[in-house]
Parts: C-alpha cells; sequence; structure tokens
C-alpha cells in the first residue's frame, strides 16, 4: 500500500514539474526568433536546412566528435573527505577547446566565456589513484552542492572508488544564467552542446587513467543518462557505463511536451525531421564501444519526463540488463535497491575494494 501511494506521488509530481525542467522554452534577449513559433512549412524548411549541416554520411564516423588535447587542469583544494579512509575534495577546471561544426551559430555560442571553461569536482583518495567513477548530472542541474545529495558519492567512496562530478556545458559554474541554453530549442545548440559534452568528457576520462586510474567509468542521470549512453558509443576507454533514469531522443521528449504543429501528419513527419537532425549525437547512431556486461540501465517504473521505454530502448541497443525501481523521474523512492544492482556490477567487474 505503502509503495502504491509513493509511486502515485511520484508520478503525479513528475507530470506536474516535468515540463519546467526538461527542454524548457527560453529565448535570451536578441536571440534568432523561435523556430518553435513557425508554421509547418517554415519547420520543414527550417529543419531540413540543418539536416544538411548535421545528417551527412561522414558525420557518422568518430571524426565528428573531437579529440581532446591533454589536460593540466588548474586545482583548488576544496576540503578534505571524511569516509573509511582518508582523502580530499578537488575542484579542476580547464579550458575547453570547442568548436562547433555550424558556422551560423559559432560566435554566438562561442561567446559565452563561463562555458569556454570545462569544470569537475573530484572526490579522491590518499595515496595511488582508485577505479574511478565520472558522475554526471540532470538538466537545470550541476551545481556542486545539490549533486553531493543527489548523487550517493559516499557511498562509492566508501567502497574504494576514486569520484568526479562534472558539470555538463551550459550548466551551473559554466553559465551566468537560470535557464540552461542547452539542450535548447536551437537544434544546432543541442547538437553542439552534446559534441562539447563528449570532448570534456574524454578530457576528464582521459585526465584519471593518465594519474593512475585503472578504470574510469560514468554514470549519469535524465540528460546524464544520455550523456553516459552518447559517450560510450564513442570512447572506448570507458569502463563501464550506467544510463540512470535515461534521456534515450530528443525528439521524443520534444513531442511529448507538445511541441509539434498542425495535424497529426504534419506533427509526425516535424518528429521524423527533428530525429534526423539529432541522429548525429543519437546514442542509437553508432554500436556501443565497451562489452555489454559493463553496461547497466537503471529506470523508474512511474517516470513521466523520461519514461521506461527511453531505459528499455538504451538497454536493447546496449544488449545490457535494464533495473527498474519504483517512483518517478524526480521523487525516485526505491533507488536504493537499484545502487544496490549498480554495486553488485562493479563489484563482478573487480573495481570496488570493499562492500
Amino acid at each position: 500500500m505503502i509503495r502504491s501511494l509513493l509511486s502515485t506521488a511520484a508520478s503525479r509530481f513528475d507530470t506536474a514539474v516535468g515540463g519546467a525542467l526538461l527542454l524548457r522554452r527560453s529565448r535570451p534577449k536578441g536571440s534568432q526568433p523561435d523556430p518553435e513559433a513557425l508554421g509547418h512549412a517554415a519547420r520543414m524548411e527550417a529543419l531540413a536546412l540543418l539536416r544538411s549541416i548535421y545528417d551527412l554520411p561522414e558525420h557518422y564516423e568518430l571524426g565528428f566528435f573531437q579529440t581532446p588535447a591533454p589536460i593540466t587542469p588548474s586545482i583548488t583544494r576544496v576540503r578534505p573527505m571524511g569516509g573509511h579512509e582518508p582523502g580530499t575534495v578537488l575542484d579542476l577546471t580547464w579550458p575547453s577547446r570547442f568548436e562547433p561544426i555550424a558556422a551560423d551559430v559559432r560566435e554566438r555560442y562561442l561567446s559565452h566565456e563561463a562555458n569556454a571553461t570545462a569544470a569537475a569536482r573530484l572526490f579522491l583518495h590518499a595515496g595511488p589513484a582508485r577505479p574511478a567513477a565520472i558522475l554526471i548530472h540532470g538538466y537545470r542541474c550541476g551545481q556542486y552542492r545539490l549533486e553531493e545529495r543527489l548523487w550517493p558519492v559516499q557511498w562509492l567512496y566508501d567502497r574504494g572508488l576514486d569520484v568526479a562530478l562534472f558539470v555538463l556545458p551550459f550548466h551551473a559554474v559554466r553559465s551566468h544564467e537560470s535557464s540552461p541554453r542547452f539542450p535548447g530549442s536551437d537544434p544546432r545548440v543541442t547538437n553542439e552542446g552534446f559534441r562539447q559534452t563528449v570532448l570534456d568528457l574524454r578530457a576528464l576520462v582521459s585526465f584519471l587513467r593518465d594519474r593512475g586510474s585503472e578504470a574510469v567509468g560514468v554514470m549519469g542521470m535524465s540528460l546524464g543518462g544520455y550523456s553516459t549512453s552518447l559517450l560510450s558509443t564513442v570512447d572506448d576507454h570507458v569502463a563501464f557505463a550506467i544510463p540512470i533514469i535515461p534521456l534515450a531522443s530528443i525528439a521524443d521528449v520534444a513531442r511529448a511536451a507538445g511541441r509539434f504543429v498542425g495535424s497529426l501528419e504534419e506533427q509526425r513527419r516535424q518528429y521524423e525531421e527533428l530525429d534526423a537532425v539529432h541522429r548525429v549525437v543519437s546514442p542509437f547512431a553508432r554500436p556501443s564501444r565497451i562489452p555489454s556486461d559493463q553496461v547497466l540501465v537503471l529506470a523508474a517504473s512511474e517516470d513521466k519526463i523520461t519514461p521506461v521505454d527511453h531505459a528499455r530502448r538504451l538497454a536493447a541497443h546496449f544488449n545490457a540488463p535494464l533495473e527498474t525501481f519504483h517512483g518517478g523521474h524526480l521523487l525516485q523512492f526505491g533507488r536504493a535497491d537499484a545502487f544496490r544492482a549498480v554495486g553488485r556490477m562493479l563489484g563482478r567487474l573487480g573495481l570496488l575494494s570493499r562492500r
């Protein structure tokens, strides 16, 4: 009875709040007209133009994603790390040397100075580097104090992992605005944002490996789950991947939010065209580069923002197990059971020193 009541509450909360949290429409002053205000014909014309930029055969090669140069981050000591073993908490920043593909969005994209600096907070054990988990937040999140509470950082640390909280482009310390520009209603910014996400994540993976971590994996919630999945199709140095309540399709979320207009047939065509524009940064566009037994997908049974079908499709693509916990996207009742499954997988991979 209690579980049923909690699940119902989580579902209703997702429905009430979710539309304001994911792919929210926000138009900064001085920007171009909102493409969502266009009628069907104009939308189809605009989307066809975007397909001519992104949906090209050569972009489905890995060269579409920049290869990061080695980084030498600026490091700030935050505090000692408590727990079973002593350690330290460090904030890292480094230049994100990202170049957009779309020439007509380049100047606007690169004008946001805060976003040109990648950032992560590390929780490191004393002594030699340990296997590491990079944790990727969801949309409109990424503030370190919040993420330390949303993620079981101490739980992972006490089991012997070094931990990193990664900040997505245009979020938290990488933005001076309350509403992130990525992802957004301009598909170019969304596509370029995922390209930059992959660049900065690969730089962090390489840095952790270079400092001695024998294995570096990623976990991500929601938008972070999408980023986790995408990275796993690009970088074969990822030791494990755990998408949690993941987004799997930008076009599906746009459709669920009622972003398409006109007749049912016109809406279907807009959906297909938008899906094609974003295909180049889709986790489904390329095969996984890590073994399926190193992937675990977690979903919430009452999720109304990224419903279970998103997670089911990703699990099928990666040929990986799917664990479902009760609760919703925002009120994640039962998530502790899911993380026990995470612990079992990491233990099986030999990455944990404590149980």
